[in-house]
């Protein structure tokens, strides 16, 4: 943003500084290793202005990964599975991540092999919505597994 009075070109920093108060504007230094110091004469809260502009942007654009939770029981019922399947169908066609877990309460830690059979059943039966990302896995009292949606053609 020089002015059309003044040229580009290599000046001292005395006269850069000079020409920076001239057009009421700022020297900013780009790269101070470089010799001779490589300066701009800018504005400059408007140059960090748009710089956060541009982050801003950026920020926006990333994706922003939704996950949904969904919680079972070692002995949850047909109507109940169904149910929250539905549930789950439907927050894989809206794009989010699925958690889908098995609490186990007191005593019930004993019917593992149940919590297993249920979510592999789950993952077989939202092949057609999600790729099982990960194979469910027993962490304390919950058994989980992770279910992402598969892409949109």
């Amino acid at each position: 943003m020089v002015g059309d009075n003044v040229e580009i070109g290599i000046y001292p920093i005395r006269k850069a500084n000079e020409i920076a108060e001239e057009l009421k504007l700022d020297l900013v230094e780009i790269s101070p290793n470089a010799n001779p110091p490589v300066c701009k004469i800018i504005d400059y809260k408007k140059f960090l202005y748009e710089q956060k502009k541009r982050e801003k942007a950026l920020k926006n654009k990333a994706t922003k990964v939704v996950i949904k939770e969904i919680r079972f029981g070692p002995n949850t019922d047909e109507h109940d599975y169904d149910f929250k399947k539905k549930h789950a169908i439907k927050f894989l066609e809206s794009g989010a991540k699925l958690k889908a877990f098995v609490f186990f309460k007191g005593r019930s830690i004993i019917y593992k092999d149940q919590g297993q059979i249920l979510l592999l059943r789950l993952a077989q039966d939202l092949e057609d919505y999600g790729t099982v990302e990960q194979m469910p896995k027993l962490e304390g009292k919950r058994m989980i597994m992770f279910i992402a949606p598969k892409k949109k053609k």
